[in-house]
């Protein structure tokens, strides 16, 4: 991989490029590249990505438009933007994706893609204490894959939010009506609610605040 990362610097020293872009997908659905630079008299388009596997070529002059495997049955080119659409992306996709464009001028142009995909979220789980008299504090924990939020409810409750590592975001929010669990990650989102009387019965003269 250090070896790949090189022949991609040395690639990008030599030619003009723009910053990474990061894209992100959901395993079995589509991800489009689109060109950050056009040149005006385009020669050549040529895909490849970070195992240096060839992905797509495009000769623009005779409108010739070769696949590589294992993409050839999941590329779609569009030849008026040159923008290209990889389908049924699986995990084993995730990685960069370079395009070298070559116009008339001598220097050719890059653009760099961090494509991950990633699966969709899990639906999260609220847990109420529903055993609660209208004398007592209602505990209720939003749990996620990985990380969770516990507070106390009474009338209402501040809107909290927890990222782990992966970029997984658990949010919390509650009113007099609903207690709300939100799950998300960057390609999907779920949500857990609850109807406050149903579970909860509380003061309404109180209010939320965070447990230990």
């Amino acid at each position: 991989m250090a070896i790949n990362h090189f022949v991609l610097f040395l690639l990008i020293f030599k030619t003009g490029f723009s910053a990474e872009i990061s894209k992100f997908v959901q395993t079995g659905a589509s991800v489009q590249l689109d060109l950050q630079t056009q040149p005006p008299e385009l020669l050549y388009i040529t895909w490849k990505n970070d195992k240096t596997e060839n992905v797509f070529n495009y000769f623009h002059v005779a409108k010739m438009k070769t696949s590589f495997p294992p993409y050839q049955d999941r590329i779609e080119f569009n030849e008026s933007s040159f923008s290209l659409t990889l389908k049924n992306m699986q995990k084993t996709d995730s990685g960069l994706y370079t395009v070298t464009i070559t116009g008339a001028s001598s220097k050719d142009i890059v653009d760099v893609y961090r494509v991950s995909v990633i699966d969709e979220v899990e639906a999260p789980v609220l847990t109420v204490n529903s055993n609660c008299s209208c004398s007592e504090l209602c505990r209720f924990t939003c749990s996620g894959h990985n990380i969770n939020i516990s507070s106390i409810y009474n009338s209402g409750c501040s809107k909290e939010e927890v990222t782990s590592a992966d970029d997984h975001i658990l949010r919390l929010n509650c009113n007099t009506t609903f207690i709300m669990c939100n799950y998300s990650n960057p390609v999907s989102w779920k949500t857990d609610i609850k109807v406050v009387h149903e579970l909860c019965p509380v003061k309404l003269d109180t209010f939320c605040m965070r447990s230990d």
